[in-house]
């Protein structure tokens, strides 16, 4: 697959969430990534995170497995693993057994060190200890997480990637790799930046519920219509807002000012009034194509249909699965049409074929047990 990574070869080591993610995004971008499974299985056709990659079973508690791991290491420039510190090492395929031209790229939610670096934890669990997840709330609700996008994959997968590709550049310079230690608890503090600025100039409560952007402010949030769906609000600018009021048939001179917070619950309340008055398709087209940044919720299948994503080519049909296309775009390297993903071990001959190894040698390795 052609792509600006096309020169990159990867080895992953099976596993779960962000460490698959970033594999995948890899060879979305033309790098050529391996993924060593512990056994092999059926094809799963729904495993979008498999898609542009091989995979070769190997049991690495054998000689032959250490063997051939260690050489699809040796041909490779980045390795991702996502098992918890130490794992492996005790494997012996530490950072330390490793090339030194490697980039090892470690994706964990605790971190390679600290007190938690051992104990089990989910993206919810990430975003709860980071305080991330106390400003998700509302005065009078719990807070709600927010699918496992912003520690697993926004954290995890995205700063891992951001780390790899960042020792790429140093190794250019150096000719040394590095191991890069990508912790969802390190990555979700450091998108929050907006918000500490935000808590320091006196302009952000820490009181769920009573903010721009989660939920408090009445011209940032969702609203339920008429026909039960929902309206995405977003008119944040005075401009913005403007339209909104405008849209919503209200005058401008009968209302408090925008950012009058002691005003909030109750504009939010005569929104939510008007907005329950018309069914989601009339408002969508109240305010399609203006810039009140007011938006139809739409679901998958919805939004897999919409004129502007669509034309964009954004969801991709694979085989009759939906998925999303390569992003970003590039002009120079464009990538082509997505791959769908192959079984764990299938690609076990080409694999070890392309490592130099005969038919003898590969024959060999299933004898001894070494391919699962």
């Amino acid at each position: 697959m052609p792509g600006p990574l096309e020169s990159l070869n990867v080895v992953e080591f099976a596993g779960l969430g962000p460490a698959p993610l970033a594999g995948q995004l890899l060879a979305d971008l033309g790098a050529r990534v391996t993924v060593i499974d512990k056994v092999s299985l059926p094809v799963d056709p729904n495993d979008v995170n498999r898609r542009g990659k091989r995979s070769i079973a190997l049991n690495l508690k054998s000689d032959d497995g250490q063997a051939v791991a260690r050489a699809m290491i040796a041909q490779s420039d980045i390795l991702i693993e996502g098992f918890r510190p130490g794992v492996m090492e005790r494997l012996g395929l530490g950072p330390d057994a490793c090339p030194d031209t490697l980039i090892y790229g470690r994706m964990t939610g605790w971190g390679q060190t600290g007190p938690l670096a051992q104990v089990a934890g989910h993206d919810i669990t990430y975003l709860a200890t980071s305080g991330a997840l106390s400003l998700m709330g509302s005065a009078d609700m719990p807070p709600k997480p927010p699918l496992n996008l912003v520690a697993d994959y926004g954290g995890g997968t995205m700063f891992l990637l951001y780390g790899v590709l960042a020792a790429i550049i140093s190794r250019g310079v150096t000719g040394k790799g590095q191991v890069v230690d990508a912790a969802m608890i390190d990555g979700v503090p450091a998108m929050m930046g907006l918000i500490h600025g935000l808590i320091g100039q006196g302009e952000w409560s820490t009181r769920p519920g009573s903010n721009w952007l989660e939920g408090g402010a009445p011209f940032y949030r969702c609203y339920r219509c008429a026909d039960g769906r929902d309206i995405a609000v977003g008119a944040l600018e005075p401009q913005f807002y403007a339209l909104l009021i405008k849209g919503l048939g209200l005058n401008a001179k009968d209302l408090p000012d925008q950012n009058d917070r002691s005003a909030w619950p109750a504009m939010s309340q005569r929104f939510a009034d008007v907005f329950a008055q018309q069914g989601r398709a009339h408002w969508a087209q109240v305010f399609e194509g203006t810039d009140a940044c007011v938006a139809p919720v739409l679901t998958l299948e919805e939004a897999a249909a919409h004129p502007h994503l669509t034309q964009r080519g954004t969801y991709l049909d694979v085989n009759g699965r939906r998925q999303a296309a390569p992003a970003p775009r590039f002009g120079g390297t464009p990538t082509c049409a997505t791959p769908a993903p192959t079984a764990p071990g299938a690609d076990a001959d080409a694999v070890l074929g392309g490592l130099g190894f005969d038919a003898d040698a590969i024959a060999g390795f299933r004898k001894s047990g070494a391919l699962t």
